[in-house]
């Protein structure tokens, strides 16, 4: 049983590192590398959200999709992951932002 766990444990170690690329809409694949990503089970609308702290980036899965959010305070990511219902904040907060100030450009880097 020792050995088992052992030899599990060398493969675990030693196995390589992959970083995760997802399918952005309107972005084409991203690499998550700097990205802090949750799976989210709390919520029927939203399904994963990846966050870089650094650039202000922000992708939130929803119906296996992935949209790609820019200029995300913090705090306002926070928020969404405290929200009591992470699907209405989402809807109400960062997809029904009417001000255009989440918007991506195209040639913003994520």
């Amino acid at each position: 049983m020792v050995r088992t766990a052992l030899t599990m444990l060398v493969h675990l170690l030693t196995a390589p590192i992959v970083s995760e690329t997802v399918e952005v809409e309107r972005r084409g694949p991203v690499e998550l590398t700097r990205f802090e990503c949750r799976d989210i089970n709390r919520s029927s609308i939203v399904q994963r959200v990846c966050y870089d702290r650094q650039q202000r980036h922000l992708l939130v899965a929803t119906k296996g999709r992935y949209n790609q959010y820019c200029n995300v305070p913090a705090d306002l990511f926070e928020a969404l992951m405290a929200a009591p219902s992470m699907g209405q904040f989402f809807n109400r907060s960062i997809r029904g932002d009417d001000s255009g100030r989440l918007a991506c450009r195209t040639h913003d880097p994520l």
